[in-house]
Order: C-alpha cells, then structure tokens, then sequence
C-alpha cells in the first residue's frame, strides 16, 4: 500500500520535459511548414521564423534524447532550465533592440513563446527541487 501512495520525486520534471519537448516540436514545425503565410500574418521575416524553427527542431532532439535516461541529472535539469531562460530573454530582446519589427500579432506571438517557454522553466526547476528532496 505504502508504494502505491509514494510519489516519484522526479514526475514532475519528467512531465514538464516531455510538455516541453511536445511543444517546442509544433511549434518548430508549424514556423518549418508554414514560415511563407506565418511571415504574412505575423510580419516577422520568413527567415527569421525558419532558423527559429530549426532550433526548437533541435532543442526537441535533445529534450527527446534526455528523456531517453533513466533519470534526468541536475546538471542536465539547469542546463535545460538555463536554455529555456536563454530563450525567453532572446524573444524579449529581439522586440526590444529591433532585430525584428512584428505587428502586433506577431508581438503577441513571440510574447507568448516566452511565456510559454518561461512556465516550462519554471515547471522544470520545481520539478527539479522536487526530485532533489527526493
């Protein structure tokens, strides 16, 4: 009985990783397939939204194969934590300095990337608190 209540400290991390890995591979396919008509709605530079593709392509490679371990270590949780904070201050950077000039669909968009982005950080450090607790 005491097994079927205990919590595996690591579940949350998990959960949170493979969200990210789900959402970071639509998102990087939606900017692959669609950067042509993306670009037209968002005002955002087609390129811009291919090499943005490309990466979350990538980075979903790499959630994929981190979630292929039987656990994930907490140097491998800050470097995806880190990753994700990286990419958040990246989106909001682009708005700010001008490396891109969206509408505001297109603002909208990339805030909520963020946004997304910054909960899966989040997520991800209380999962990695969790599982340090053990």
């Amino acid at each position: 009985m005491a097994i079927a209540a205990q919590v595996r400290p690591s579940s949350l991390l998990r959960r949170a990783l493979v969200a990210d890995a789900v959402v970071s591979g639509a998102a990087g396919a939606l900017q692959l397939a669609a950067a042509g008509p993306l670009s037209d709605l968002l005002a955002i530079d087609a390129g811009w939204l291919q090499r943005s593709g490309m990466i979350l392509f990538v980075w979903t490679a790499f959630l994929g194969w981190l979630l292929t371990r039987k656990a994930v270590s907490p140097t491998m949780a800050w470097t995806v934590i880190g990753v994700n904070l990286a990419w958040v201050a990246a989106s909001i950077l682009v708005l700010v300095e001008g490396a891109i000039a969206p509408n505001t669909l297109g603002t909208a968009y990339v805030l909520a990337q963020a946004a997304v982005v910054a909960i899966f950080a989040e997520l991800q450090f209380f999962g990695l608190r969790r599982q340090s607790r053990g």
